[in-house]
């Protein structure tokens, strides 16, 4: 029990740390072997995070709007939400354009060779994506975790609850105390998250091996720095814009971009980042349940609109093909617009470059050349992504005055888990 309450001690961002650096030491002295000793560590922890996530999504949304009183408020956090979702990702691109074109991540490459095992993905039409969002079964959705048609499901049944009224008092109390349950839940498996990424990096470092990362090593240090700028600059300037500390944000979602950078899984870090933007930021919960579960299906500035941009860039300079301004137009227009489009397509990243690509009339053959190190990449595409999924809350609770300044401003990077309780569920 000392032990375990001396570990509880340490701050949450810490032990984080711990996991990654003993998992890079313990993959780099394991070599392959670490995929089978560790791996299995690494895929337990995403399945507890997949476990809870689609039941806290559900109680959470519907709590949120039953919680929220009506259509039209519901409705103008909604389109405020997605207007900063798209400003934010052509910005985005705008990153990712300007970056590719200082380092010039296709010239000098020398010949590659391509993934045997790349296919060039089936974009779907915007008339089945938007189809795609009602779900034909809801339990089916909930049971295959179809996050989009669970929202879609949830906020109808919440809006139900609005309409009936005070007779659906008790049903609006079980939602409730089930959202409460299932936050618990998440701070329990939120715990093995030091144990999970040891598991991961250890694999990931192990496992990889370098001689992939070198031919396309500009790329990759093209799109981290990309992604950086985004970051930092972009994020970090519409937070001073908003009257908000850059700081004070980053250390209150630094637990959830942990989280995203060893999972690559902007699913995976929702639960994180829900409990990150409310405990730490002071989001009322009842819109950071709304908003935070759709960033996490459609908000993805890393995969939809950095990571794109930049390929295109690579795919022309490889091929010696010149671009146009109105491919940059295009470029643009298709990543912001596709990025929702592609909501919960399987390989978001590999379907989002294949659609701009194709858009602006590059070889989509070429991101063939880029499958082979996508982990890589996918690490810092998806910090991005969910450190966008959190601002973007954040900003919209500061305009709608659903943001507690006082918990704001003492932001923590701890996610609150009660040290007796999990000690006792331990013991």
């Amino acid at each position: 029990m000392q032990i375990i309450s001396w570990w509880l001690g340490i701050r949450f961002w810490k032990r984080v740390l711990a996991g990654f650096v003993l998992g890079a030491l313990a993959g780099w002295a394991t070599g392959a072997q670490a995929v089978t000793w560790f791996q299995p560590l690494g895929d337990l922890y995403i399945t507890l995070i997949k476990m809870i996530a689609v039941p806290l999504v559900f109680f959470a949304v519907v709590h949120s709007v039953s919680s929220l009183h009506g259509v039209q408020r519901m409705a103008a956090l909604g389109g405020r939400t997605f207007l900063w979702f798209a400003i934010t990702a052509a910005l985005a691109v705008c990153v990712g354009l300007v970056v590719a074109h200082l380092t010039n991540p296709g010239l000098g490459v020398g010949q590659l060779q391509m993934a045997s095992d790349y296919k060039v993905k089936v974009v779907p039409t915007p008339v089945q994506v938007l189809l795609d969002v009602v779900p034909s079964n809801p339990f089916k959705a909930l049971s295959e975790g179809k996050i989009l048609q669970v929202i879609f499901f949830a906020g109808l049944l919440g809006l139900a609850l609005v309409k009936i009224g005070e007779k659906s008092a008790r049903l609006r109390a079980l939602m409730s105390e089930g959202n409460e349950a299932m936050i618990q839940v998440t701070r329990f498996v939120l715990e093995m998250t030091p144990l999970g990424t040891f598991g991961l990096i250890a694999a990931l470092v192990g496992g990889y091996g370098f001689e992939k990362l070198l031919p396309l090593g500009k790329f990759v240090l093209t799109l981290y720095v990309a992604c950086a700028v985004q970051i930092v600059v972009v994020y970090g300037g519409l937070l001073l814009a908003h009257g908000l500390s850059p700081r004070k944000f980053f250390r209150g979602v630094l637990p959830a971009m942990q989280v995203a950078f060893t999972s690559s899984s902007s699913f995976a870090s929702m639960p994180v980042a829900l409990r990150s933007v409310t405990h730490n930021l002071g989001v009322k919960e009842e819109y950071a349940a709304f908003a935070v579960p759709l960033g996490a299906s459609i908000k993805m500035d890393g995969c939809g609109a950095i990571y794109p941009a930049i390929s295109s860039i690579f795919v022309a300079q490889y091929f010696g093909l010149e671009l146009g301004v109105s491919q940059y137009f295009i470029i643009l227009l298709a990543s912001v617009l596709g990025s929702f489009g592609t909501a919960g397509v399987p390989g978001t990243a590999i379907v989002m470059v294949t659609l701009v690509l194709s858009s602006a009339g590059l070889p989509v053959e070429g991101i063939g050349y880029l499958v082979a190190i996508d982990r890589i990449l996918d690490m810092m595409r998806t910090m991005t992504n969910v450190t966008g999924q959190m601002l973007v809350p954040v900003l919209v609770a500061r305009e709608q005055g659903l943001l507690d300044m006082a918990v704001y401003n003492r932001a923590s990077s701890n996610l609150g888990v009660e040290q007796a309780q999990v000690g006792e569920s331990a013991g």
